[in-house]
Parts: structure tokens; C-alpha cells; sequence
């Protein structure tokens, strides 16, 4: 394995500018394959951004957790698995501010992205629960622990099918330029294209390259960035959490570009379902007691405020409000300044981890 913290400074810096670079053209081209997967398949783009992109864009967090949990510090993996779950859902900024005319949550037409909101904000309140109550050990691992990860299974079962479904539409006079416009074809006529082999395969190439590269850059950074002395929690949800949440900027800029809004919503709500899912990883792999009830208050803040972002961006979705202030709806000006003051308030807690 390699040991980051006895490389120097300059190259642990080449490290993590030379795997952000690919993760991010890896990112960008992965939001084109997953659309054309989503055509040919007939899988809804919310769903498709839920599952594929948002199980691709998490492989950097499925690494860190894993070798986090081989390591001993699982409570730094969980604090990265919340940091990135709120960093992602302040980022959905910039998918907003990449629309500019309109606001972000004002051009979504399909209801689902509101019940993947949910989700995710019933996912984040039971860590939290998990955290202020403890937790109770089941074999290798805590029993809030199974709780988040039958959740995370339960979650998937209900959005697998209600994409599909006629609950309620989007007045027609509300509709957004997705619903009155098609998309580009996006090489639809390349003959290369329309190979569903090939289409797979540079999907698992873009993977792949995510994977490694998206590793590579959380390593390095958390390396370079442990040696300013702000203590590892801090770290692992902020720095950390932004390095592994690079693929999910790239895809949602790119899925945006395609003017495919629920798809980049998607991605970044089925991220963070899944990272809930990978705190049962983290434990079932990690030794001693239920990693749930060793973190503390910061942990527990960490997950309150993912919600409270989460529920920003929801709150958004209903009202349908198309005013934007420096290119960017209310909601998403409101996530950025509630994030700020997150992590000011995580800065101060810092010490607080309980392990």
C-alpha cells in the first residue's frame, strides 16, 4: 500500500492535479455514456443518474471507506462519507449557476428527484439518531448500522419504480426548456455510438479511471492536507469529502450541458443514499465496536446539516421559483451560505469526534 505521508509536498501536489484532471475528463464524458444508456434502455434519467452515475461517482468514497476501515480510522471514513454528502449538495450550486437564466430546481419536470430528496433527508436523520443513541453491535457489525443499509436497499426498490409512474405533472405552461426542447442527439449516429458493447465499455473505462484516479486524489490530499494541524475530522469532511466529490462536479456539469436537470439531481441524491449505505461497509469491515456509536458530535452535525441542505434544494423542487441572484436560484444561495456556516461551526467541533 502506499504510504502518502512520506512523500513530499510537490508531489503529493502533482498527484492531486494529475488525478483531478482525469476524474474530471472521465466524469465529464461518463454523463454522456449514462444518457445514451438511459435511451437505449428505457431507464428513466433521474433514475439512471441515481443509480449508474451516482454508484460510479462513488467509487472514490468506496475506496477511502474501505481502506479507512483496514486502517483503523473508520471514524475519518464516516466523517468523510458526511463532509462529501453535504459538499455535494452545496455544489449543486454550480450546476445552477451553469444554467444562469433559469433556476436549477425551476426546470426539473419529473417528480422523482423530490422523493430522492426524502430519502436521503430520512437516511441523514438516522445517523444522526444513530449517533446520539449509540449503537448496539450485531456480530461485525452495529445494528444502526443494517438500519442504513436495508434503508439504502429500500430506497432503490421504491425510485425503481416510480419514475415510471403518473403521480402528478408539471402544468404545462411551467414546463422547462428539457420538456419543450430534445436534447441533442450526442453521436446518436455514429455507428460506433450505437454499439451497446461499446457504449458499456467506455462507460467501464470512465469507471475505472474514477476509481483509481479518484483515490489517488483523496489520498494525497487528506496527505498533503493533514500536515496544516486541523485534526482529521475536520479534514476528512471538507478537504477529504471535496476530493472524492470531484466526479460528481464533473458528471453533474456534464449532465447539465445536456440539459438533463433531473439526471444531475440524481446523481448527486444517489450519491449520498449510497454513501449511508457505505457507513454499514465501513463498520462490518472496521474492528473494535460499532463505528456509529464512536463518532460524536461533529459526526452527528455532519449529518444534520447534509439534511438541511438537502431539505433547501427540496423546499425549491415544490415553490418552482425562477428567480435567480448571481446566476443562481434562492435555494441554492441559501445551501452556500447554510454550508459556510456549517463548516464554521464543524471548525469548532472539530475535537469532538468521539473516538
Amino acid at each position: 500500500m502506499l504510504n502518502f505521508e512520506s512523500w513530499p509536498l510537490w508531489l503529493l501536489a502533482a498527484v492531486f492535479a494529475g488525478a483531478a484532471a482525469v476524474v474530471w475528463v472521465a466524469g465529464s464524458r461518463l454523463a454522456g455514456y449514462v444518457d445514451q444508456i438511459s435511451d437505449r434502455t428505457g431507464m428513466g434519467k433521474g433514475f439512471a443518474g441515481l443509480v449508474l452515475l451516482g454508484g460510479i461517482t462513488s467509487l472514490p468514497e468506496v475506496a477511502v471507506s474501505v481502506t479507512s476501515s483496514f486502517t483503523g480510522e473508520e471514524v475519518l471514513a464516516v466523517n468523510n462519507l458526511l463532509g462529501s454528502v453535504a459538499a455535494q449538495v452545496a455544489l449543486l450550486a454550480m450546476a445552477d449557476a451553469a444554467i444562469g437564466r433559469e433556476a436549477l430546481t425551476s426546470v426539473v419536470v419529473q417528480p422523482v428527484v423530490l422523493l430522492q430528496a426524502a430519502l436521503n433527508i430520512i437516511l441523514l436523520a438516522l445517523v444522526a439518531a444513530a449517533i446520539t443513541t449509540g449503537d448496539v453491535a450485531i456480530g461485525p457489525f452495529g445494528l444502526w448500522s443494517l438500519v442504513l443499509l436495508l434503508g439504502y436497499l429500500a430506497s432503490i426498490w421504491a425510485l425503481s419504480g416510480y419514475e415510471g409512474r403518473i403521480t402528478w405533472m408539471v402544468p404545462p405552461e411551467q414546463d422547462s426548456e428539457q420538456a419543450a426542447t430534445p436534447a441533442a442527439p450526442s453521436g446518436h449516429d455514429n455507428e460506433d455510438e450505437r454499439s451497446t458493447r461499446a457504449l458499456v465499455l467506455r462507460t467501464t473505462a470512465a469507471a475505472a479511471a474514477i476509481l483509481v484516479a479518484g483515490y489517488l486524489l483523496s489520498q494525497a490530499g487528506s496527505a498533503a492536507a493533514a500536515r496544516t494541524g486541523l485534526g482529521s475530522a475536520f479534514f476528512g469532511a471538507t478537504f477529504v469529502a471535496v476530493a472524492t466529490s470531484l466526479p460528481e462536479i464533473s458528471t453533474m456539469l456534464g449532465a447539465v450541458r445536456l440539459k438533463r436537470y433531473e439526471m444531475a439531481l440524481g446523481d448527486i441524491f444517489g450519491t449520498n443514499l449510497f454513501n449511508a449505505a457505505l457507513i454499514f461497509v465501513t463498520d462490518a469491515l472496521s474492528s473494535g465496536a460499532p463505528v456509529l456509536g464512536r463518532v460524536g458530535a461533529f459526526s452527528a452535525f455532519g449529518a444534520l446539516l447534509g439534511a438541511v441542505l438537502t431539505a433547501l434544494f427540496m423546499a425549491g423542487l415544490v415553490e418552482r421559483r425562477d428567480r435567480t441572484v448571481l446566476r443562481m436560484g434562492w435555494d441554492s444561495l441559501a445551501a452556500l451560505i447554510c454550508y459556510a456556516g456549517g463548516i464554521a461551526v464543524l471548525y469548532l467541533l472539530r475535537n469532538q469526534t468521539g473516538g
